[in-house]
């Protein structure tokens, strides 16, 4: 299931929003797993403190294999990417975030030459309220004032976006909760000469 109705807004940079991004049998299963016996790790580095996760197909439980399918990976970025670039993208990747109380990421880009150039995140979190923080925003600059946009971890959204030196965002520090995200991260194959 991928979902039906995708916002696609080109400001403060190019970026699709949508609601029941995942199905909802899937998105429980999984947010399950995040809870209970996910492998996380602890990473910090200078702008975010975070737990992750790659998802493997050799590791992840048979019930969550279809999160790596690539008929589902093809829908979702065919339905979130596609409005935005128009062009072909391989999958580099399939990571999972946990943010904890106290956690924040703060504002960035994620610019890198020749790696990943786009990404979906999906949101797991049943019943986020904006008093527990997390929120991602979106800035016009890498000034923290030139606040854009500001969206809600809402259970089951997605948002898709190109990476480029423009594409600030950054997440409110966590007040309590636990903050979940699929991350799918791509590239544009690399063209060969004739």
């Amino acid at each position: 299931m991928t979902p039906a109705t995708v916002d696609v807004r080109h400001l403060p940079f190019a970026h699709t929003t949508a609601m029941g991004a995942l199905g909802s049998k899937l998105a429980e299963a999984t947010l399950d797993w995040m809870e209970a016996d996910a492998p996380w790790a602890l990473r910090i580095a200078d702008f975010y403190e975070q737990w992750e996760l790659h998802l493997e197909r050799e590791t992840l439980p048979e019930p969550l294999a279809d999160l790596l399918d690539p008929n589902l990976v093809d829908s979702l970025r065919e339905k979130m990417l596609d409005p935005i670039i128009g062009s072909d993208l391989e999958l580099l990747e399939v990571t999972a975030h946990k943010l904890l109380g106290g956690q924040t990421i703060r504002i960035h880009n994620d610019f890198m030459e020749n790696t990943e150039s786009h990404r979906i995140l999906i949101q797991l979190n049943r019943g986020w309220s904006d008093e527990q923080g997390g929120l991602l925003m979106l800035f016009g600059s890498g000034n923290s004032a030139d606040v854009q946009r500001v969206m809600r971890p809402l259970h089951r959204s997605g948002f898709g976006f190109s990476i480029t030196d423009r594409s600030f965002h950054a997440v409110s520090t966590i007040a309590e909760g636990e903050r979940y995200t699929l991350v799918y991260s791509f590239r544009q194959p690399t063209r060969t000469s004739a």
